[in-house]
């Protein structure tokens, strides 16, 4: 899954792709590149914290329409043989991207913000991305202290999610847990190690860790984290651990080379078995 943030301030590609054809020529490259999905968001998730700041602003309904929608027409146009997700909390939002002919609706926030993007995705039939985080869009923490178990309290938050997206009709389901978004880098580690905890819920398991400040501190030099488009072998290696732990879906930045990578993985471990 390749990223496309159609925003000002994402933590990573803020301000690269708001010019529509700028945009669609990226999607048409990472499709290039292997991606089977591109998850185009236009309302930045940043966090607050001392890594960025005061965070990402919630942005109104209009603004959000107003970049996503001539991209992925644009999208849709250019690559009809390749998924369109959307990154949205909003059933506003995803009603009219799904009448458009978008393929996935991915919820960072599993259904707190907007239940009813639930119903949309059942009546579409299309899957919805639950994913766990911590607060909501517009005042999302780094981190977010707690004292309960990473694994089980984000266990607990999916189960949740998954009972009110089934209770709407809603039964095509991916699960991800969220790394970043409110978790420290110990807790985010864990849930890449211990993804095989999650299968038990019952849905095909997507991560996101790339360029993310978790994956950052891993490579850091004397405190001083790399910047993000130089996270690359870093989110690599958690990525690795992931998919042997049962990720089926990675979301990516630099997809050639997380293509690659993963397609030397499973080529070496399928020759192992032989």
């Amino acid at each position: 899954m390749g990223v496309l943030n159609v925003t000002p301030d994402s933590f990573s590609d803020g301000g690269l792709y708001m010019d529509v054809a700028r945009a669609a020529a990226r999607a048409k490259e990472m499709a290039a590149e292997g991606a089977r999905i591109i998850d185009i968001g236009g309302a930045s998730s940043r966090p607050k914290g001392s890594v960025y700041g005061a965070g990402a602003d919630l942005v109104s309904v209009e603004e959000e329409r107003g970049r996503i929608l001539p991209v992925i027409e644009a999208v849709i146009s250019e690559l009809p043989g390749v998924w369109i997700s959307v990154d949205t909390f909003r059933s506003e939002i995803a009603k009219e991207v799904l009448e458009l002919g978008v393929h996935m609706i991915n919820d960072i926030t599993a259904l707190r913000f907007d239940p009813q993007l639930a119903d949309l995705c059942a009546e579409f039939e299309v899957p919805l991305v639950l994913m766990h985080s911590e607060g909501l869009p517009g005042d999302m923490p780094h981190v977010e202290q707690s004292s309960t178990d990473i694994i089980e309290r984000v266990r607990t938050a999916l189960a949740s999610a998954i009972r009110e997206a089934k209770s709407r009709g809603c039964s095509q389901l991916i699960l991800d847990p969220g790394f970043g978004f409110g978790k420290t880098k110990q807790d985010n580690l864990r849930l890449m190690a211990e993804l095989g905890q999650f299968q038990p819920l019952g849905y095909p398991l997507l991560i996101g860790v790339s360029r993310k400040s978790s994956v950052g501190e891993l490579l850091a030099t004397e405190g001083i984290l790399p910047p993000p488009d130089q996270r690359l072998f870093g989110a690599l290696g958690v990525t690795a651990v992931a998919v042997n732990s049962g990720a089926t879906f990675v979301r990516t930045h630099d997809v050639r080379e997380t293509r690659q990578f993963l397609n030397a993985m499973d080529t070496t471990k399928r020759t192992s078995k032989l």
